[in-house]
This record gives C-alpha cells, sequence and structure tokens, in this order.
C-alpha cells in the first residue's frame, strides 16, 4: 500500500481519536454513498502528544498534563470547532479523559476494507458516535471484536492479524505518511492531490 496511490477514486485518511475526523465521517461516507463509489478508507494513528502535549483526566479534571498554555488553547479551540458541527449532525462530542492509542482500532479499518468492505460504513457509524460519547475503550481488544461484530464485519482472525499483517500494513503506511506530506486528518487524497 502507498500513501498517495489507490484504485479507488478517492483516499481518505482518518483516525477514531480525532475530533475532525468523527464529523467529515457521516458527510464523506453519503459522498461516497450518492456518487456510488468505494473510497480507500485508511488510518492515520496520530501522534497527538509529539505537537499538542498530553494529558489525562479523571471525572472531568486534569490529574496530569505534559502542555503548554497554547498547547491547551490549541486543544480547546479543537474541541470547541468540532462540538459544533457534531452538534449540526445531531452527535454528542465530549473531550477525551486521555490520549488514547488508536492503533488497535485504526487495524480495524484496514481489516474491514480487506474482508468485508460494505460493512465499513457500519463499522465507522458504530464506532466513532460511541467513542465520543466515551462509551467504547479501544484499546481493548474484545470491544474492537463486538465493534467488528456489531457492524456484521468478521471477527475471526481479527486478533492474529492485528498483531502480524495488519500491525505490519499499519506501520509501514504511517511510516510513509509524513515524507508524503500528509500530517492529519481526514486527508483526502485525489489523483495524487492531498486536500487536508
Amino acid at each position: 500500500m502507498q500513501a498517495l496511490e489507490s484504485d479507488s477514486p478517492l483516499i481518505v485518511y482518518i483516525d477514531i481519536k480525532s475530533p475532525y475526523a468523527f464529523v467529515a465521517v457521516a458527510p464523506t461516507l453519503r459522498l461516497e454513498s450518492e456518487l456510488g463509489l468505494a473510497f480507500d478508507w485508511r488510518p492515520l494513528t496520530l501522534d497527538i502528544p509529539s505537537y499538542l502535549g498530553s494529558a489525562r483526566k479523571k471525572a472531568g479534571k486534569v490529574v496530569e498534563a505534559q502542555r503548554s498554555p497554547a498547547q491547551w488553547n490549541a486543544v480547546r479551540y479543537a474541541y470547541r470547532d468540532a462540538r459544533r458541527y457534531a452538534e449540526m449532525q445531531g452527535h454528542i462530542l465530549k473531550g477525551t479523559e486521555k490520549i488514547w492509542d488508536t492503533r488497535r482500532i485504526n487495524t480495524a479499518i484496514l481489516w474491514v476494507n480487506a474482508t468485508a468492505r460494505d460493512r465499513l460504513p457500519a463499522f465507522l457509524n458504530h464506532v466513532y458516535p460511541a467513542f465520543w460519547r466515551r462509551e467504547l475503550d479501544v484499546e481493548d481488544m474484545s470491544v474492537v471484536d463486538t465493534c467488528l461484530q456489531a457492524a456484521g464485519a468478521p471477527v475471526k482472525g481479527f486478533a492474529e492479524y492485528c498483531e502480524t499483517e495488519g500491525r505490519q500494513a499499519h506501520d509501514d503506511l504511517q511510516a510513509q505518511l509524513h515524507p508524503a506530506g500528509i500530517y492529519g486528518v481526514p486527508t483526502y487524497v485525489f489523483d495524487g492531490e492531498i486536500l487536508f
């Protein structure tokens, strides 16, 4: 898999932990359906602490933080902006209580693409709203399995895929993204042109 190449007319890069990707998923799925196309949905697993610092909350209070005041302002603005769009779509967007490791759930995007592409909209529509309501622990393999099952995607073989070829495909793709000029989500690639 090459970062800027696909047999599909559009590559869509997303990360489950991105509020901006969350609010872009429904309109992008709608466009895909209206055009009768199958976009190539791919994960870009963001390394948020590298550019926005990190923090952990419990019961609404920050209990640990490595963020500057400027980084906190950027985070607050991002959530305010995304929350407005989520509310316009009828969704709830709660700030997360930690920076999630989304490699596993993002590898599930690759899995669904490879094993049951027609179930990908159901998978994304199940995972994103529940995650942003704080109802999913996307680091827990049994939770990811439940999400696959709820979307009608195969569960059998996913755990092994996630630890072997899926992890390799995920990691190889991530290594290509920054050199290719892809840094955030959602990012769209149309005919080699990057739209962010």
